[in-house]
This record gives C-alpha cells, sequence and structure tokens, in this order.
C-alpha cells in the first residue's frame, strides 16, 4: 500500500510517517512539506505543482492524510472575545485551515485510486464543531475549522461519484502536546504525538465506507457538526 502525508514536518505529521513507515502494508509512505518540498498550502499553483509531481512517481495513493494547519499565525494568538476579532487573523486562519484543505482536495482526490478503498483524511478540531461549543472565544480558529468541515463533507459526496470506494473524513486528533499547542494546553491532559498518530491510523483502518464525509475523534467517535 501507498501512504501520503501532507505537513510532515509538523508534530503530528511527523509521528504519522513515522508510524506508517514501521507499518510493514505499507512499502511507500511519501511525505510533502513546506520545510522541505515548498508545499505552500495557502497558494494553488504550489498545491497543483505537487500533486502532478507526486502523480508522476506514485501514481495513486491507498491514503492520503493533510496534517497542515495552524493555531498561531503571524503572532495572531486566538481570540478571547467578540472584541479581539481582526479581520487579518480571520482571513489568514481562513487560508490555512479551510481554504488550504479545499485546494489539496481539489488537486489530490486525483490521486485516489477509483476501484479500491483509500481514504483521505483531514486532520480538523473539535472545537471547529459548532454543536460541542459551549465556552466560546477562539472565533477565527472555530470558524476556520468549522468550514474545513463543511468543505470536506461537500467533497466527499461528490468524490463518491468518481471514486465510490473512498473515504473523505475530518478528523480530530485530540489535545496533543506539540510546539503548535504548547502554549495553550496547560491543566488539559495532553497526549504525545506518537500515541494521537497511532490512535488517528488506527480509526482510519476501522472505517466503513458509508462514514465518508464525517467528522470523528482520534478514538473513531463521531462528533457533532
Amino acid at each position: 500500500m501507498k501512504a501520503l502525508v501532507i505537513g510532515s514536518s509538523g508534530g503530528i505529521g511527523k509521528a504519522l510517517t513515522e508510524c506508517l513507515r514501521a507499518d510493514t502494508r505499507f512499502d511507500t509512505v511519501a511525505t510533502l512539506s513546506r520545510s522541505a518540498d515548498g508545499l505552500d498550502i495557502s497558494n494553488e499553483n504550489s498545491v497543483s505543482v505537487c500533486a502532478r509531481q507526486m502523480k508522476q512517481v506514485h501514481d495513486a495513493f491507498d491514503l492520503i492524510i493533510n496534517a497542515a494547519g495552524a493555531l498561531v499565525i503571524d503572532g495572531s494568538v486566538p481570540e478571547k472575545s467578540v472584541k479581539a476579532i481582526r479581520v487579518d487573523a480571520l482571513m489568514n486562519q481562513f487560508l490555512v485551515n479551510a481554504i488550504g484543505p479545499a485546494l489539496l482536495l481539489k488537486h489530490f482526490h486525483g490521486l485516489l485510486p477509483r476501484n479500491a478503498r483509500s481514504v483521505f483524511a483531514s486532520l480538523s478540531a473539535r472545537v471547529g464543531s459548532i454543536g460541542h461549543n459551549r465556552l466560546g472565544g477562539w472565533i477565527s480558529y472555530r470558524a476556520a475549522k468549522a468550514a474545513q468541515n463543511q468543505i470536506v463533507k461537500t467533497a466527499s459526496l461528490e468524490i463518491a461519484r468518481t471514486h465510490p470506494a473512498a473515504i473523505v473524513v475530518a478528523l480530530h486528533p485530540g489535545t496533543v502536546a506539540t510546539q503548535l499547542s504548547h502554549p495553550f494546553i496547560s491543566g488539559h491532559q495532553a497526549t504525545s504525538p506518537e500515541d494521537a498518530a497511532a490512535r488517528l491510523l488506527a480509526t482510519i483502518e476501522r472505517l466503513q465506507q458509508h462514514q465518508s464525509g464525517g467528522f470523528f475523534s482520534y478514538g473513531g467517535q463521531s462528533i457533532a457538526w
């Protein structure tokens, strides 16, 4: 089997890559990241070029995981109130956490095999759940992740017409101790990137075709939109 990890230089992306490479069922684990490959998920030309290059070398992937994303962008931390909303911060969150995944789906879903089981999983966040929101705050990040969830759901319906065995999902990795989350996890129980990666891959392995378009936690539980 073949897997592709996008955003492989981040904490979770790196752990997913290592976990997949330790799995003897995968003979190929390809990676893409900004630092190693110059991939800019907010730039369509960059995404398109990387997708074409992958297609030329690997033809198709049984598993594509988008682990790219950001919580703090250009020094803008999550807002604590409506009064703290800034247009530039809001736009940057959507660019990275919603538009980026949309471009990846647009250009990379063609690298899924047409008639065999495959998975395109994009890492979202439970705070993107509108139904689960009880605390408020983090408006830009929450909204961008909620938008990503809608993008994944909508894309899954279209992809099913050409790739009937494909499973397209949004996944919540849990609270993971990474450089991205470090300033915000004080007082919260966090798991290591390695444990998060193992749980995510176990959940991906259990997914069924009828679950395509869903939003799931690292343990496989469905999360409210």
